[in-house]
Order: structure tokens, then sequence, then C-alpha cells
């Protein structure tokens, strides 16, 4: 047997078959019921999902209490006629009328079909049509309104619930069918849908990804054996939302599995103070938001000034020093006594502000800034990058507390194979799109065979359509995306993510776009981050109104020269942005220029201040 084969049976997935095309054998449980079943069995008594009460405090709800409810929900869909492979959809955020519904409807062998409440009437409509939903269950009133007349215009959708309130089309009415008639849960196979996945897309219509049972359990499983932790006391603060594989996946089952808890957060503004009250041992959020708590912590400490801003900068440079010392098998009596130091007085109060018990968070969809990853590490929060796509369940690669690669993505998690095609990179780098196989590979997607046959190779692999190599020690590093990259006039490849997180970096920027696709230069769209920028503007007697301090010239100068001076030495000089456009409203997902999972789409940014561009290339 080969390594690969080898190393895949020592844990217990051997792959079976001959010649490229093989089958997995999976682990069990290899189904969510099962999951759920023996969780609710082994931490009854356990707190399960937290919600932030009317008393400030938050309530929680019991893994038996979870699961009497899921039996109840389970009864109540079967009494609506859903059946094996029919789907249920709900359009809401994370909440428990969203795991009960996810549960039950697994337990019936339906597809569990979730939609973003921030999303647009007609994406809902394609899904809800794509997806043949038949029993759709909304979260709000406003989206009540808008959806309640969809069973006379969609054959196949047969009832909408509202997780609110009371009546015959109310979660809490369906609950009492199902304890009239209740149905026990059926285990469906490992190959059998469990989840029908619509991603956003920056263009076209969504794709729905089918994901099976053992798709996410196989993922779910080797995440958790990767991260290495996870216990009945771990607990997560929900920030992301469960309508993507990676919160899915990585918070919500996995902390199931495990017996953990979760706390919802009640909204982006408040994860703040949300934190000191869950106080998680494990957060699952994106670089974004750590780039914005690294700024505000740095942001604190310089308004701060004197002795605290010594002792945390004096802290941090020495902390760097013992981190790199022990990579060379160095150490230093001076070096460690100051970072002890300043780890009592400094590092353990920013820690505190994490609720004072997190001690490691997960990252993906973009790679950490080294700089900002550095940091956290060394102040003892280390955020560990991840890669994956919701066409993989969504793990592929992860780095772990013990093995943690800075600018890689990790390795991939056990029965994960990624290969490179170097005929669409640079063969001389070992460049190429990444390629990854598995057990945790999608069916496809739903009603496109075509989009389907452009991804999935004859030999069972998945085109991520995402540029990376492979280095010596068998890291996956992630250096830009197929679609993304653009030529200039001149020839040059650009990758444009690279040159935004570098600039992004900056606190007093908010966001970026490089753009220059078969221009003789890039140029910049750059929204000023206007609050962390509060003390420059009154000190510079500048308007408080951002749409006129993007036009300041004093502004756009000082910006400019401090992307500029982030990007030298780290870039070509073709890759440097020549001209600035300064924006006063950020990228949003209200606005439509991000995705529901804070990704540029940027056809949207481009299209929307395409006559400003064209300034820029003609003046």
């Amino acid at each position: 047997m080969d390594p690969v084969h080898s190393g895949l049976a020592r844990q217990g997935l051997a792959r079976q078959g001959k010649g490229t095309m093989e089958t997995f054998v999976y682990e069990n449980p290899a189904n969510l019921v099962e999951v759920f079943e023996n969780s609710v069995g082994s931490y009854g008594g356990n707190p399960l999902l937290g919600i932030r009460g009317d008393s400030g405090q938050y309530v929680w709800t019991t893994y038996s209490d979870a699961g009497k409810r899921v039996d109840d929900v389970r009864g109540g869909l079967a009494a609506l006629g859903v059946e094996r492979g029919d789907s249920v959809g709900i359009i809401g955020k994370n909440s428990l009328p969203w795991l009960v519904g996810a549960y039950a409807s697994y337990g019936l062998g339906a597809k569990w079909v979730p939609m973003y409440e921030a999303e647009l009437e007609s994406v809902w409509r394609y899904i809800v049509q794509d997806a043949a939903i038949k029993v759709l269950f909304v979260a709000s009133e406003e989206v009540y309104e808008k959806v309640s007349g969809w069973q006379q215009k969609i054959s196949t959708l047969k009832h909408v619930i509202r997780t609110y309130g009371s009546g015959e089309d109310s979660l809490e009415s369906l609950e009492k069918k199902g304890r009239k008639e209740p149905v026990r849960a059926i285990h469906p196979a490992h190959n059998e849908v469990a989840s029908l996945i619509y991603t956003s897309g920056t263009t076209g219509d969504p794709k729905g990804v089918l994901l099976t049972h053992g798709n996410i359990t196989s993922n779910m499983m080797a995440g958790a054996r990767r991260i290495g932790d996870l216990e009945p006391s771990s607990r997560s603060l929900s920030i992301l939302p469960w309508a993507h594989a990676y919160a899915q996946t990585a918070e919500l089952h996995a902390f199931i599995q495990s017996g953990g808890s979760i706390g919802l957060a009640r909204d982006v503004t408040t994860v703040v103070e949300d934190i000191m009250l869950v106080k998680p041992t494990h957060l699952i959020a994106v670089p974004r938001v750590f780039n914005k708590m690294y700024n505000g912590i740095h942001a604190k400490v310089d308004e701060q000034g004197g002795i605290a801003k010594f002792l945390f900068d004096l802290g941090v440079k020495n902390a760097a020093r013992k981190r790199e010392m022990a990579g060379q098998g160095q150490s230093s009596f001076l070096v460690n006594g100051i970072v002890k130091i300043a780890d009592k007085v400094v590092f353990r109060k920013i820690r505190d502000k994490f609720g004072g018990r997190l001690h490691v968070a997960l990252t993906a969809s973009a790679t950490m800034n080294e700089e900002i990853a550095y940091f956290f590490y060394d102040i003892g929060i280390p955020v560990l990058d991840c890669y994956g796509l919701t066409e993989t369940s969504p793990a592929v690669s992860m780095n772990s507390v013990s093995t943690i690669k800075f600018g890689t993505v990790g390795k991939p998690i056990d029965n994960v194979i990624v290969k490179v095609d170097t005929s669409l990179g640079d063969p001389a780098r070992g460049e190429g799109e990444v390629i990854v196989y598995g057990p945790n590979i999608m069916v496809g997607y739903h009603n496109k065979p075509e989009a389907t046959a452009q991804v999935l190779t004859e030999d069972g692999g998945f085109r991520t359509g995402d540029i990376g190599l492979l280095n010596e020690e068998g890291y996956l590093v992630i250096t830009g995306r197929i679609k993304e990259q653009y030529k200039l006039a001149n020839g040059k490849y650009v990758f444009p993510a690279g040159i935004e997180e570098a600039i992004k970096l900056l606190p007093e920027v908010a966001n970026v776009l490089i753009f220059g696709d078969g221009k003789d230069y890039n140029i910049c769209l750059l929204v000023p981050d206007f609050e962390m920028l509060g003390g420059w503007i009154k000190k510079h007697g500048l308007p408080s109104d951002p749409s006129e301090l993007a036009k300041s010239d004093k502004l756009q100068t000082y910006l400019t020269n401090k992307a500029l001076d982030q990007l030298r030495g780290k870039y070509g000089s073709y890759e440097m942005p020549k001209k600035f456009l300064f924006l006063a409203e950020d990228f949003t997902v209200d606005n439509g220029m991000l995705t529901q999972t804070l990704k540029l789409k940027r056809r949207m940014v481009l299209d929307h201040y395409g006559d400003q561009i064209n300034k820029l290339y003609t003046r």
C-alpha cells in the first residue's frame, strides 16, 4: 500500500478501487442525524445554544431540550408531507429554529436549504424554485410579507412557516402537530444529500452545491482532529452565518459533535460586548474580523500613550523576538522576562477583552495578513489559517496550534489529497491550480450538469479555481485566483487580492479594490476608515462629512502616500497603483458589493464606478 493510502487507512478511512477512480469508506457516524442523537444522549444536560435575553444575559438551551424540539419539528414536517429527498428551506439568521429545522429535516432524509436574510428577493425566489423547496421557514415579518404569496406562484412550495409568533402557519403550531404525530428519525446513508448550499457568487445565478451527509461528517471530524481540543467545555461565539458551509461545518456541526456550546452574537456591532458575556474558547471568523480587532487594539494603545504604549510596544517587540528565537532553538532570559511582564500587564488585558478564555481562532475565505497573524499569536491568541470552498464541505487544509506555519493555509486535513496542476501556473515554482480529492467533494451543482463537468475531474477531483503551491514541508500556499488575475497591457500578470490585503492592513483604510485589466497600469479604489481617521481629521480641521472628506486633497495625499509606502519593497513597480479613486461609501452586503461571506464582488464594484474609473485612465 502506498504512503497516501496507508495514511488514510490509519485514520479509518481507506480508499477502495483500482485506477484513478476510487471510493472512500466513511467513518462512523457518517450522517448528521446520528451525530446529533449521540450528543443529545451523551450531553443532554449541557448547554447547546445561547441567545442573549431581555435581561442582557445569555439564556441557554440544553441538548435535551433541543433534541425534544427537533423530534417535534420532524413530526410536524412529516405531517406537512415532507419525505425523503424533499427540500426544506429557511430564510433567516442563526437561531434555535434554524438549528432545529436543519436537524429535523435531516431526520426525514430531506435536504436543508439555508438562505441569507440580507439577500435580494429575486435570489430567494430563484433558490426556492431551483431547489423545489416544499416547506419554507422565515424568521422575520419583513421576509414573511415578501414570500407569503409564493405558494400560488411556485408549484413545489406548499407551506411557509414563521419561526416566530403563533397561529396555524407558525413553528409553534408545527411543533404541536409533531407532538401529536411523532415520527422516528431515519439514518440517511453517507451518500444522501444533507444540504443544498447556494454560493452567493459574483456574477450570474447562484449555484446550488449538493453536499452529502458523508461529505459533511468526514470533513467535520477531520477538521476537529486538526484543531485537536474540541470537548464539552468548548464554546464558540457565532459571528458568521450558518447559511455558509464554513460556519455550518466548523462551528454548528463540529461543536454539536463534541458536546460543546455556541453563543449567538446579536449583530456585528455587538461582538465586543457579546464576547465578554459568552467567553468563548474558540472563534470561527474571517480575516476582516481580526483586521478590525488589530486596528482597534493599536488605535486604543496609541490613544492611551505614555507608559501603557511603551510597555505594549516593548512587549510586542520582545514577544516577536521570543518566537523567532524559539524557531531557531534559542532562548533569552531577558527577552522571556520582558514578555512575562508584558503578558501580565498588557497582553492579559487584551485577552480579557475576548472573554478571557479564548485560546484559538480559525479564519478562512482569505489568507491572514502575516503581520496580524504574528501579532495575535505573540499575545497568546493563535489564529489558524484554513482553506476550503463550499464545494469541499468546506475544509481542504488547516493549520494547527502545534504546527502553525504563517503565510500558509496549513496542510491538507486527514483523508484529503491536494494536487497542483502546474499547466495553469508557474511550473518552475510548482505553482498552479489547486485540485482537491477526498470524501468532502460535493456531488455536483444542482440542476447544472455543464457547470459540474467543468470543475469535477474524471478521476474524482475538484478544480478549485485557486492558484497555489505545496511547499517543501507539504503546507499549502494560496497565491491567487484564476478568475481574479488579469494581465496588464505590458503582458504582466497581476493578482490583485494580495495588494489589496496589504493596503487594508493600514488602520486608516476600510476597503480597497485594485484594477488594471488590459490597462497600462493599476489603479486603486480606496475607502477610508473615517472612524479611525477621526483624530487626524480633527487635527487638520477637515469637515466631518465622508462625502466631503473623500474629496479632500489633504486626505487623498496622506492616504496615497501611506498606501504606496505599504507596498514598496513587497510588490513590483508594475503592480503599484498609479492613480487612486477615493470613495465615501464602503463596500457592503447591503449595497451589493460584498458577498454574504464578505468577499468582494469585483464586477459589481467596477460596474458601479465604471465612469469614474474610465476618467482615471483618460486624464
